[in-house]
């Protein structure tokens, strides 16, 4: 009677998320472009095949712990959009996703060094009487909604600097200054902030900012609970 052959034990999720950083982290050190086979951005398909390789990982391993580390900043997502022209003349928008590891990627692996920047950086707190920050971009807001806030400065200037249609760009950035002026309150309008919200949620669409969308959409549900 053949023996029953023994589960594999598996890797824990923070061994398999060690393990990926120190991938992008190997990557971006000895990467010769910023794409493709020898850059620092990789796609998916090569990550999962090259983790496969060098340490058994498995594709839902790969992707699963992937998405955890996108999801804290630990690694980027960035996509090259391109058109092809089918046979019968019809042009078909193509999208491909790189990955590729953060500043603050490379620092969870070196430690903070001289040019980390402060988590509030472009922030400060001011001695009016109220818990009171002014943030990067002169908006003030409530201290109980600060990381908002901050996420809210982050998206904002990522659309400032996307190459987005000026009046796109004022459009969004007028929206994230509303949500920003029910923030300086302690007890903000809450139908105005999700009405605008909705209206902020179409910067997914731009290069760059569909993770900030997602960071901002994630303290943006905690206040309307």
């Amino acid at each position: 009677m053949a023996k029953k052959k023994l589960s594999e034990v598996r890797p824990a999720n923070n061994e398999i998320r060690k393990v990926l950083l120190q991938y992008f982290y190997d990557r971006n050190n000895n990467a010769t472009s910023a794409r493709g086979k020898k850059g620092s951005a990789v796609k998916i398909s090569d990550v999962k095949k090259e983790l496969k390789a060098a340490h058994n990982l498995s594709q839902s391993e790969v992707q699963s712990n992937l998405t955890y580390l996108i999801s804290q900043g630990w690694v980027e997502e960035s996509k090259v959009e391109k058109t092809f022209t089918t046979p019968g003349g019809a042009e078909v928008p193509s999208s491909t996703s790189f990955y590729q590891i953060t500043a603050p990627g490379i620092d969870k692996i070196e430690g903070e060094g001289e040019f980390t920047m402060q988590k509030f950086h472009g922030i400060k707190i001011e001695a009016t009487g109220q818990n009171i920050i002014t943030l990067g971009d002169g908006n003030r807001i409530n201290a109980q909604f600060s990381d908002l806030g901050a996420a809210l400065v982050e998206l904002r200037d990522a659309i400032a600097r996307s190459t987005e249609d000026e009046a796109e760009k004022l459009s969004l950035v007028a929206d994230i200054d509303t949500v920003q002026s029910q923030l300086a309150k302690p007890s903000p309008n809450l139908g105005v902030v999700a009405a605008v919200w909705e209206s902020i949620k179409r910067a997914s669409t731009i290069n760059g900012c569909a993770q900030l969308v997602d960071k901002v959409g994630g303290f943006i549900s905690e206040l309307l609970q």
